[in-house]
Formats: structure tokens, sequence, C-alpha cells
């Protein structure tokens, strides 16, 4: 590897030493329906986006929600004795990639059959706090 891939590498591990993600993988919803949701916490802060969820309506809503508490347990492991609040987390990316796609058939008239196309989503969050914090001995 020659040495500037070799720095831009080392850069790019060094910045994602501060981002903490959060998967969800083969959720059953289509990619397009989480997209809307996905949208509307996309470089919100963590408190903030958990009361949108908290309070929106819609199915994707609910597993977004229970992603970016994992995120945030993923925080809280890392960075033992840090508040929250102190933090000043933001939700930094929000990927939605399509997923399998289960194909069935549905009975039309004359003998024929519609392709129904079941599709399910990847889901993965990144967190990022607006500053570094530094662990407090207490």
């Amino acid at each position: 590897m020659g040495s500037r891939k070799q720095e831009a590498a080392n850069r790019n591990k060094e910045e994602r030493k501060s981002l903490f993600l959060a998967a969800l993988n083969n959720n059953p919803t289509s990619p397009r329906k989480m997209r809307l949701v996905a949208d509307m916490i996309r470089g919100m802060e963590v408190k903030r986006a958990l009361d949108v969820l908290r309070y929106n309506p819609k199915e994707a809503s609910r597993k977004l929600e229970k992603l970016l508490m994992s995120a945030i347990s993923n925080w809280q492991a890392k960075n033992e004795g840090v508040r929250i609040e102190d933090s000043q987390l933001f939700v930094k990316q929000v990927f939605v990639n399509s997923a399998r796609i289960l194909k069935r058939l549905r009975p039309a008239p004359q003998g024929r059959g519609h392709r129904i196309k079941k599709r399910s989503n990847h889901v993965t969050i990144y967190l990022d706090s607006h500053k570094q914090v530094e662990k407090t001995d207490a």
C-alpha cells in the first residue's frame, strides 16, 4: 500500500473511533417507508430524535427508536462515567438499504398470476458527539 493510501486509511480509522453505530438487518418493512422516518431524524440531537420517533404514528418509527436506543447503549459501553446530556450526541448518518425481496404470486383472473414483491431493508445508524468529552473518575 502506498504511503498516501496508508495515511488516508489511518485518518479514516481515527475518525471512526468517535463514531458509534447500530445496525438492523432484514427488517420486514419496505425501504421506502423506512427512509421517510430515517430522513426525519438525520442530523438531530439524540434526545430530540427519540422524542420525534416516540410520537410518530408510523410502524417504522418504533423499530428505528429501538435501533437508536441500541446505538446509545453502544456509546455508553465505551464511555462509562460520562452523561449523555454532557456529550451532545447527535445522529450523524442513517443508511437505509434494500435487503432480500420475497417474491410471491397472487392469483389473477383467467388463470394468470401477478407477482408480489415483499421488500425488506437494512438500517444503520451512526452517532457522533459535537465535542469530545473526557471520562470523569467519580
